[in-house]
């Protein structure tokens, strides 16, 4: 049926929905990952925002119940230039249309997706509704002008877990309401496994199966944890995980983030680092329109090698606002110069902007999980 996506701006692109009637509102951003559109829409860090996808064929593999990096699709509205709605693959259960149906989730195709993203790319981000019953284009870009903006929203706390799990066996397994509060009884008593509290700040489930390859019983903990919660548990290392949204308004986080400095070794990916840089005194700022894709190249100042990563952020932290003494600047984006790493210097902590994790995306920044459990290893 017809749609149409109108942008803050006043720019407008007819298109249709291929995924039912109805409307979606939130920050439209494009990805330029060829492949993992399944990963993409059950990635957290979307949550509040419309994907646009730059490779113009998707759905030709259709979806199964193992490729997803959460419990739910994530994104807003899912925007495509062609639908593919006959998949070919063995692993397919289902098609790309009928997965967004299944959870009320609008996907629209026949539209420009060059031209949307060249205006990103010109533009910024922006807020942008979908409709397939407003039709009106001055209508809809005045309700699209009265939707939230992406700054001082804490979406954290709209995908962090309502309570806490361990992961096994590739899945969630939750703690029982008779072993809260937790302690560190909590753990299970195994040789050589590093104890890791995870904090959830949008975590994707790639990350925890890194985790566990790693040598790691994670712990998957809400957001709002409180740090003497950590201390009582009493883990091997600290965990801060991927998430949505502007890191500023997470205060909370950061607060507690502030107060496990030094404790145990740390490590943070995505949102992660952009809570340890603020709670390290440092500053965070909107990207134009963010790196989202399978194909960002960073070089490692320690080796001084490339790596082609995974990247799906919006926020990024100022370089220049963190403490030369206390802070080492380790990783650099080589397409705008922003920062993609750092560790410190005197405590037993590191961060990445990228996911190491890439689900979808090139492996090359895998390890960093080794990374964190020698760092454990040599905190004992």
């Amino acid at each position: 049926m017809k749609a149409l996506l109108a942008l803050e701006d006043g720019r407008t692109f007819e298109c249709r929905s291929f995924a039912g009637e109805g409307e979606a509102s939130g920050e439209v951003v494009f990805n330029t990952s060829m492949t993992g559109y399944q990963e993409i829409l059950t990635d957290p860090s979307y949550r509040g925002q419309m994907v646009t996808m730059t490779y113009p064929l998707v759905g030709n593999y259709g979806v199964n119940p193992e490729d997803v990096e959460s419990d739910r699709i994530q994104v807003a509205a899912f925007i495509l230039r062609e639908y593919q709605d006959f998949p070919s693959n063995f692993r397919s259960t289902k098609t790309l249309r009928q997965y967004l149906q299944s959870e009320n989730v609008l996907g629209i195709d026949e539209l420009d997706t060059r031209a949307l993203t060249r205006h990103i790319r010109t533009v910024g981000a922006l807020r942008a509704m979908i409709s397939t019953i407003d039709l009106d284009p001055e209508s809809l870009v005045a309700r699209t002008r009265q939707t939230p903006k992406m700054e001082g929203q804490d979406l954290a706390s709209a995908v962090t877990t309502g309570r806490p799990y361990f992961w096994e066996d590739g899945k969630p397994v939750f703690v029982e309401e008779k072993n809260l509060p937790l302690t560190r009884s909590l753990w299970k008593d195994s040789d050589g496994i590093y104890r890791v509290v995870a904090f959830d700040f949008g975590i994707k489930y790639n990350i925890l199966r890194n985790l566990a390859v790693a040598g790691c019983q994670t712990l998957v903990v809400p957001a709002a944890t409180k740090a003497q919660t950590i201390r009582d548990l009493s883990p091997d290392g600290i965990f801060l995980s991927n998430g949505p949204g502007d890191p500023e308004p997470v205060s909370y986080a950061v607060s507690t983030i502030r107060e496990l400095l030094g404790y145990k070794p740390m490590f943070g990916i995505c949102l992660g680092i952009q809570l340890l840089g603020l709670a390290l005194g440092g500053k965070t700022y909107k990207l134009k329109f963010g790196h989202r894709g399978g194909n960002q190249p960073v070089q490692n100042l320690m080796t001084r090698r490339v790596e082609v990563t995974s990247q799906n952020h919006g926020f990024a932290v100022d370089p220049d606002s963190l403490d030369a003494n206390q802070v080492e600047l380790t990783h650099v984006n080589l397409n705008d110069n922003t920062l993609e790493g750092f560790r410190h210097k005197s405590y037993p902590l590191f961060a990445v902007q990228y996911h190491p994790e890439a689900s979808p995306g090139p492996h090359d920044a895998g390890y960093l999980f080794e990374e964190f459990s020698e760092m454990m290893k040599n905190n004992q």
